[in-house]
């Protein structure tokens, strides 16, 4: 699908969009009780961390890590190096090290509570933590030197874990990569053994979550950005195959940090349970009704790999299948292991490690992973936690993602600002009585519009209003 920008530039911009955007971005966060600014003696407290964080005793900078992440972040949280071992292979993965920068009780740590995680806007990032660690001491940046909780994972020829550790060390990050960086390096057959190697466990990891069951939903991205004049625009981002294999390295770990966690008795596990027999029929006679084959031995999570998000029929499936993964949720034990221990879309027991920097959550999962490779006592700071997580990461991913639709919406709203009355080509994605949603097929958009259609038909809408300050687009079906 094509990008089409905002049809605005700062300098430019008579109808005052621009203005009008940043406004309602701002309130978006006021309504959602969000701001970007730390108390005082957060930062006070963040400032004295820098400079004087419990570093580990292990030395790994020999070590040469790389990070991949989106061209623009700063707040770098995992860092990989990967080689060959024997007939198998050998995967670490470097963690940024945020228990060493927060000190349990402080205001960094009560603040982090407060906020579960960080809410990225258009304009800005609500952080998780105070940019000195974020994006600089805690960051596994480029050519520094950082603390870092390295997952130390052994593979087998077929990418199947043999073997997973976990321990503090100091580690240096020698190149940063971004996704684009990544595939046209492989593709080009330029890139090194590192990235080639990415590629090669990436498949293989592809190809085992593919056996045991797992599901993954190739919804198209919709992304709101803010481009190097200042302007915005809302667009589907088309993903690479790199994006894949990095998250498979990082599901890798997850999987290890829930294997360790239910063997150890101890732990928080991001957990979801499979589709209901009923959600499932549904959804099997909404792809009969499509004209879309579906094998009966075939299981969901195949079957969505089979998807086209081109084709329209296909990508109103998509947009249908979302109902199969619901009902996330962190799920803690101190003990006996939860009665569903499984999240269904991994299809296998997993946790989140991975994101400390950004997300509450692994900070407590790290801190338990390295005791239990250890042998030693998990700290009581941490058995204390547990039971109050899922309701503070409840509450961060309710805002988080309240926040991403408005802001969404706003974005959306300035850019059909440019076509009220007009006509414009879309497809059908869902559809009740008396209205249907659309995905407009030029531009980033997927709105309600009022009239009838098929899921999956393609129509016209016109655009009746758009209104940047309450975020609302009308549109309506037309002949």
């Amino acid at each position: 699908m094509s990008r089409r920008s905002i049809i605005y530039r700062p300098g430019h911009d008579d109808r005052g969009i621009g203005a009008s955007l940043t406004a309602r971005f701002a309130a978006i966060r006021d309504e959602f009780g969000i701001h970007p600014d730390f108390p005082a003696p957060v930062l006070e407290e963040a400032s004295h961390a820098a400079e004087g964080a419990a570093l580990p005793d292990r030395d790994e900078t020999a070590v040469p890590f790389i990070t991949i992440d989106p061209a623009t972040s700063q707040d770098l949280d995992q860092a990989m190096f990967l080689e060959r071992a024997g007939e198998g292979y050998r995967v670490r993965y470097a963690i940024a090290d945020v228990p060493a920068f927060v000190r349990v009780g402080g205001a960094i740590d009560e603040e982090a509570r407060r906020r579960g995680q960080t809410v990225y806007c258009p304009d800005l990032r609500v952080q998780l933590h105070p940019t000195e660690l974020s994006e600089g001491a805690a960051s596994l940046l480029p050519d520094q030197v950082r603390p870092a909780f390295v997952w130390d994972i052994e593979l087998a020829t077929d990418a199947t874990t043999t073997g997973v550790r976990v321990y503090r060390a100091m580690v240096r990050s020698v190149r940063r990569y971004d996704y684009t960086e990544v595939q046209a390096a492989v593709d080009d057959g330029k890139a090194d053994e590192c990235l080639m190697l990415l590629k090669e466990i990436g498949e293989k990891r592809v190809l085992l979550e593919r056996e045991r069951g797992g599901a993954s939903l190739p919804m198209p991205e919709q992304e709101v950005t803010e481009d190097d004049d200042g302007g915005f625009e809302v667009s589907f981002r088309p993903l690479v195959d790199a994006e894949d294999w990095n998250a498979q390295i990082s599901l890798l770990s997850g999987m290890g940090a829930a294997e360790m966690m239910l063997a150890g008795q101890i732990g928080i596990l991001r957990t979801m349970p499979p589709p209901d027999p009923r959600s499932l029929q549904r959804f099997r006679r909404q792809a009969a009704a499509a004209g879309v084959p579906w094998p009966h031995d075939m299981r969901y999570g195949e079957f969505l790999r089979t998807l086209d998000r081109t084709n329209p029929r296909q990508l109103a499936l998509i947009h249908e299948a979302t109902a199969l993964f619901r009902g996330a949720a962190y799920t803690p034990f101190d003990g006996a292991p939860p009665e569903q221990p499984l999240h269904a879309a991994v299809a296998s027991p997993y946790a989140h490690v991975t994101a400390p920097l950004r997300r509450l959550v692994d900070r407590f999962g790290l801190v338990i992973c390295e005791a239990l490779s250890s042998g030693v006592e998990v700290p009581d700071w941490v058995r204390d936690a547990l039971p109050g997580l899922p309701a503070i990461m409840a509450t961060s991913d309710k805002v988080a993602n309240g926040v991403a639709r408005a802001c969404t919406d706003a974005v959306e709203a300035a850019e059909l600002l440019a076509f009220v009355g007009q006509r414009l080509q879309a497809v059908v994605v869902d559809a009740n009585d008396k209205s249907v949603t659309v995905q407009l097929t030029e531009i980033g958009v997927v709105a309600k519009a009022s009239g009838t259609a098929r899921p999956g038909e393609s129509v016209h809408v016109r655009v009746d209003t758009a209104e940047i300050a309450m975020g609302k687009v009308s549109l309506s079906v037309v002949a």
